[in-house]
Formats: C-alpha cells, structure tokens, sequence
C-alpha cells in the first residue's frame, strides 16, 4: 500500500515515539517473545503495524505473535483479523471465549461492562501468555487512556493513579507493556490513512454515558482552550515528587522532626552587604 507523503510522516513519526516509549522504560529486550493483543480496534492495529515496522530495523532481535481474544459476541466478523493477519504474513492465534455471555448475565442493564469484561479478557490472555512463552504483552493504549484512567481515578476512586507504561502483572508472572504511551488518540488518525479493517466494540462501545466518555470530553475542551495543557499533564506523571503529596506510605511525614533535630545548630544569617553599604551612606549622610 502506497502511503500519502502526510501518512508517512504520521508514521515515522509514530516510529520515533514508539521508539522512544520503548527506550526510555525498556519494554523489550533481545529474544523477547511479544504478544500483540489484537481487539480489531484502531488503537491495536496501529500498535501492531508499528511494531512490525520497527522490528525490521531494530537493534535487539525479538518476534511477535498477534493475538485476539474472540468474546463471542453476536455478529463478530470472525474472519476479518486471520485474513487480515495471513496477508501480513504475521504469525497469530484466536483465542475464543464467550465472555459476552458472561458479561451481560452479571452486569445490570445500564452498568458500565468494562470491568468485569476487561478481568475476563485479561485473565484469557496471561494464561495463553503463560502456556506460549510470551515475556512480553503489548497493549494498544496510547496517552490519552493513560490519562483519562488518571482523572476517572482522580475523580470517581479518590486515588493518584494511571496507567504504567510498563508493569508486573499481580502474580509477577507477566510483564505488560504499552508501546503508544506518548502517542496521542490524535495522531491514531494513522489508522485511517493505512485503512485498517476496523472491528466496531458492540458490548461496551454502544453505552452512551459512560465516565470515561466525560472524561475524554473534559480532555478535549482543555486541549482547544489551552493548547499543550494534556501535555503537561502527562509530563507531570513523569515529574512527581511524593514528599509534596499527603500519602504517609511514600513519605516518612513521622521522620521529619528527627532530620530537622540532627540537623545541628542554624548556621549564621548571612550577612547582607548591601544592608551595611545603606546604613554606612546613612551615617555618613547625618
């Protein structure tokens, strides 16, 4: 597919931020196994075309596998991600699941069904990761999940918290990574110019009041308003100092008083030179 000179930008651009992600919190290493989880969603697709992308000139040698977990959800085109996956020539396996059954018997009409959807696929994918030799999970979320994770935790958890770029599961079994975290929803516009063939979400894409939906929309606003501001949000989850925060397990407040005690006598004031040069002038002056 031949790209427009404005989509290959977008993706050397792509390239380099993903490039950089990597880098800077070491996501891969040589002889990693890398699992791409696959949803059919732009996100994960943009994520898989840049890994292949960079796989080809990257300094450390590893592989990747596609993977999609099939929810059984009504009317899922089952076939469009194996034939999209065999023209790449890229190595996948489908898992199939019905955690759509699950979903809506548990959930109450009008809930949000993320959660329990998101435990259910997660639990799918480390045990295929175990089963495989998979040492890295790849997700496809970008910066503005990141975010948007932050200020639903901000707002409706009462907790400081996002999304790592990198982390151990719970059991310390499986390192989770997520490549586009410097990349913007934005620039995911990549998506259209490489006409991935997109799998529309019809468990919980269709809810129509979902948090996270008030919360892109907070996002939005700010950025026309004060361009750069979710920029300097995310720079600050990468700047942050916990002495200045009121969380008594990341700072020891108890200890203070035992530091300012060995501290020592206050050293002499310094002297002011041009205190004395005014009061010199004055006494001249009278």
């Amino acid at each position: 597919m031949i790209l427009s000179r404005t989509a290959q930008r977008l993706q050397s651009h792509l390239r380099s931020q993903v490039g950089k992600a990597i880098g800077d919190f070491a996501m891969i290493a040589p002889g990693d196994r890398v699992m791409v989880c696959l949803s059919g969603g732009k996100d994960s697709y943009t994520l898989l075309d840049v890994l292949l992308s960079l796989q080809r000139n990257a300094p450390v040698d590893f592989s990747l596998v596609a993977v999609n977990l099939d929810q059984k959800q009504p009317g899922f085109p089952d076939a469009v991600l194996p034939d999209y996956l065999r023209r790449l020539g890229v190595p996948y396996h489908i898992i199939e699941q019905d955690t759509y059954s699950v979903v809506k018997r548990v959930v109450p009409e009008g809930r949000t069904m993320c959660g329990l959807c998101s435990r259910l696929r997660r639990g799918a994918l480390y045990r295929y990761a175990s089963e495989n030799g998979i040492t890295r999970i790849a997700l496809g979320h970008h910066r503005d999940d990141i975010l948007e994770t932050f200020f639903l935790n901000l707002f409706f958890g009462g907790r400081l918290k996002a999304m790592a770029p990198k982390l151990l599961s719970d059991d310390r079994r499986h390192s989770v990574i997520r490549p586009l975290a410097y990349v913007s929803e934005a620039q995911i516009r990549y998506a259209t110019a490489r006409e991935f063939p997109i799998i529309p979400c019809t468990l919980c894409g269709s809810q129509q009041h979902l948090q996270r939906r008030q919360v892109k929309k907070m996002l939005a606003e700010w950025e026309r308003e004060f361009p750069g501001r979710v920029q300097n949000i995310f720079a600050a989850l990468r700047n942050v100092a916990p002495g200045h925060l009121a969380d008594t397990r990341l700072h020891d407040f108890a200890g203070l008083d035992a530091l300012r005690r060995s501290a020592g006598p206050e050293p002499d004031a310094p002297v002011d030179l041009l205190a004395l040069d005014r009061i010199e002038a004055l006494a001249v002056a009278t």
